[in-house]
């Protein structure tokens, strides 16, 4: 299975259809998409662009109200369609926007809206 981002001469992001494929499916469900949105929100309100802020997996099973088995499968998720990263800090799991993707998720979005 290839979900890698592939760069185009012209610099512009591109990703294969496998990979498209696989982000959409992942986020076509309410809970993971719900999810996804909220990683993407605690990245833009970074301290400074060196800062890597996430999401603990914790934060989910209080503000999605589902348990953390299902929290677990929805990580696993995005993890497998590449949309973002899964940290161990001591015994907590903190989920990383996988910023390459989203640029090239958002150039797709930009580039079918012309």
């Amino acid at each position: 299975m290839t979900t890698s981002i592939n760069t185009q001469s012209d610099g512009a992001n591109s990703l294969t259809t496998e990979a498209l494929c696989n982000a959409f499916k992942a986020l076509s469900n309410a809970n993971r998409l719900q999810m996804y949105r909220e990683i993407v929100r605690m990245q833009r309100h970074d301290v400074g662009p060196d800062d890597d802020a996430g999401c603990v997996l914790y934060d989910f099973i209080n503000s999605l109200n589902i348990g953390a088995p299902t929290i677990s499968h929805h990580v696993k998720e995005l993890v497998k369609a590449n949309l973002i990263r899964v940290e161990r800090n001591g015994k907590f799991l903190t989920c990383y926007l996988n910023e390459p993707m989203r640029q090239a998720l958002t150039g797709f979005f930009s580039d079918i809206s012309e």
